[in-house]
């Protein structure tokens, strides 16, 4: 028999598979409430505005849309984001501008670009399971990156180092970030850019849920502050990772990057080289339901995730055991929390899924260490308030009979 094992790319054996994919399984089974999946609400998409731009896209413009198309993406939707990006204070231009399939590719084609193997990545603890998956095959070590921590930039040197390559980039996300829900604040991003500065690094930010704020004010992308500060896109370190999947439609897989033009250049020949174009006719229905009406969809769905945030975070007040913490987040889609030290999320989902009848995503696999085992990440963006009341008792019962026990 074939020992494929033997085969394969050593960085094959860094690939793992993802606990949150497995656990999207269990939204099939009526008898469990999911707070597992980071999803949005399929109730809420604009069914009826894509069923009009496919047809709008097949009556008037079919064979391009079913043609090869341009590597850096679709124009009509690069001049779109353009604006979009204007009015974060972001100005850029169509060079600056580069269409992926989905956000994650994007973050496989800047590990892909940066990392050499046993280069260093500067992540948080805990950050973004993706990001650590699509990082994992470049082979690379890993950091702790602390916005608003005190580490000095010779310390990042001399750990890459040891680690036999160098620091290449600080990944984080910024705004009501996955799994935390936490918002980098000011000074935590001017911060990340001076360190970012002194050790020469690009900075990726992750800005999936930017759109997604239900309270307090909006705070400037990381790429806003390099700007305002250095006058113009391509004299910036700052690459801004975004996506059309929480707020129009996962499915389509249509994400883009913002980035200096040297960047962009760079990320087009990966793309060529992998799957030639994001998906034409699917680019040209995002940027025909965008164009119409992409504040009223993000109006729509940051009034029901608002209202299913509020509802949560009164249920863990009125039922979650003194022992236990969580996050207050300003937007997104997540709730984290901290359970007693030595008690474990994994065991924990065991339990629950047998007894409590509840969902969650255990909190160690978003730590590049391998610590954090005692953290659950909740979502509460496909939950309704009944199911949402209902599971937060029946899980923090079980919490609070483990303390006891």
């Amino acid at each position: 028999m074939l020992n494929w094992d033997t085969m394969f790319a050593s960085r094959s054996s860094r690939m793992r598979a993802s606990e949150i994919r497995e656990l999207l399984k269990l939204l099939d089974r009526p008898d469990i409430i999911s707070f597992a999946g980071g999803i949005p609400d399929p109730a809420l998409f604009p069914d009826q505005e894509f069923k009009q731009a496919y047809a709008d896209i097949f009556a008037a413009a079919v064979n391009s849309a079913l043609q090869y198309s341009v590597s850096e993406g679709y124009k009509p939707l690069r001049e779109w984001l353009v604006g979009q990006m204007a009015a974060l204070g972001i100005p850029c231009e169509l060079d600056n501008v580069f269409i992926v399939s989905g956000s994650q590719q994007g973050l496989d084609y800047l590990g892909k670009l940066f990392l050499s193997p046993d280069d260093t990545a500067l992540v948080t603890w805990p950050t973004y399971l993706g990001a650590l998956q699509a990082f994992n095959a470049y082979e690379p070590a890993y950091d702790q990156l602390t916005p608003n921590g005190n580490r000095t930039p010779d310390s990042y040197r001399s750990a890459a180092s040891t680690a036999g390559g160098k620091v290449k980039f600080a990944y984080l996300s910024t705004d009501f970030s996955n799994p935390t829900g936490e918002t980098v604040d000011l000074d935590g991003r001017r911060k990340v850019l001076a360190l970012a500065e002194d050790l020469d690094i690009a900075v990726i930010e992750d800005a999936a849920y930017q759109s997604l704020r239900y309270d307090g004010d909006p705070i400037p992308p990381i790429l806003a502050l390099e700007i305002a500060e250095k006058g113009h896109i391509n004299d910036t370190r700052t690459i801004y990772c975004g996506s059309f999947s929480k707020t129009l439609a996962p499915g389509l897989r249509v994400g883009f990057i913002v980035a200096n033009a040297p960047v962009i250049r760079k990320l087009v020949l990966m793309k060529q080289a992998a799957d030639l174009h994001s998906s034409t006719i699917n680019q040209m229905a995002i940027s025909d339901v965008a164009a119409r009406g992409f504040d009223a969809q993000v109006a729509k769905i940051k009034a029901a995730y608002s209202q299913r945030r509020d509802c949560m975070l009164t249920a863990l007040d009125k039922y979650m055991p003194e022992d236990t913490s969580w996050t207050k987040p300003e937007g997104g889609m997540f709730i984290w929390i901290t359970l007693p030290e030595g008690m474990d999320g994994a065991k924990l989902l065991a339990k629950s899924l047998e007894t409590a009848k509840v969902a969650f995503v255990p909190g160690k696999a978003f730590f590049a260490d391998g610590s954090g085992a005692n953290t659950i990440r909740l979502s509460f963006s496909c939950a309704n308030e009944q199911m949402i009341e209902d599971g937060i008792g029946r899980l923090s019962a079980l919490i609070s009979a483990e303390i006891g026990s």
